[in-house]
């Protein structure tokens, strides 16, 4: 659901999303940050060095076993407050529009969005984690591990310029 800090802007492009939806999914819990508006959101995980906490909802709690032998984590969640289906959006920071699969922003079709964190700590079902940008309440999917092995692509690029392929 989009609030007013959220929605489509000028030169932006939107889908008709289907009706009907092709999987479904369970919330496992909530991430619990310091940010409650867009604005005062990081926009990456590099720019905060705040603690947030990762609530597991009891349920699901035993999945967290021996999580705390990992350094390093892949938070993957749903951006529940960001606008659904665009296509093309206009970055602030970019010169021009840009196709929203060559974006991070939450603004998408399925706006599940992901972070690397580092873990600080585990009280019970909550972890203390180092490294999110989102809004507190955000809805978590899914916990894994971060192996530095085979997750990290030093030589992975991205195109700043933005040139039309």
């Amino acid at each position: 659901m989009a609030d007013g800090a959220f929605g489509v802007r000028p030169g932006e492009i939107a889908a008709d999303l289907p009706a009907t939806f092709d999987a479904g999914l369970h919330f496992i819990g909530r991430l619990r940050t310091p940010w409650h508006e867009r604005a005062a959101c990081p926009k990456n995980g590099l720019q905060t060095q705040e603690t947030c906490t990762v609530e597991v909802d009891p349920a699901y709690a035993p999945a967290l076993s021996h999580v705390t032998g990992c350094t390093h984590l892949i938070l993957l969640y749903w951006m529940d407050r960001a606008t659904r289906g665009l296509l093309v959006q206009r970055p602030r920071h970019a010169d021009g529009p840009r196709g929203t699969f060559s974006l991070r922003s939450p603004a998408r079709p399925n706006p599940i969005a992901l972070s690397v964190v580092e873990l600080l700590g585990r009280d019970g079902d909550r972890l203390s984690v180092r490294g999110l940008d989102c809004l507190d309440g955000t809805p978590l999917l899914d916990i894994k591990p971060y192996y530095a092995s085979t997750d990290s692509r030093p030589d992975a690029q991205v195109d700043r310029a933005g040139a039309a392929r």
